[in-house]
């Protein structure tokens, strides 16, 4: 049986990548009104993804939740645009 995995436990596959990241990383969450289903995760995720500096899209459709990493403080009117535009409702950051 083969292993990607070294002796040393680390990772020996060409298909990870590694993202280093210079400055500040700001996790920010939102409340999002609207989402129900696996699509509007994805179209969310491609959307907000689509604005410069972000880094990371997670949206918990659940909680009605998106938390968007980025390189820098996030536009909120900026994001807000764009989640309205694909059919949903930023209210507001997540306390």
């Amino acid at each position: 049986m083969s292993s990607c995995c070294t002796p040393d436990g680390s990772c020996s596959t060409s298909a990870a990548s590694t993202v280093t990241v210079e400055g500040t990383v700001t996790a920010t969450v939102y409340k999002v009104a609207g989402m129900t289903c696996g699509h509007c995760k994805s179209t969310l995720t491609r959307e907000i993804g689509t604005l410069d500096g972000i880094l990371q899209v997670d949206v918990d459709v659940a909680a009605g939740l998106v938390t968007v990493t980025t390189s820098e403080e996030p536009d909120d009117q900026k994001l807000a645009a764009v989640v309205e535009e694909a059919g949903y409702e930023l209210t507001g950051r997540a306390a």
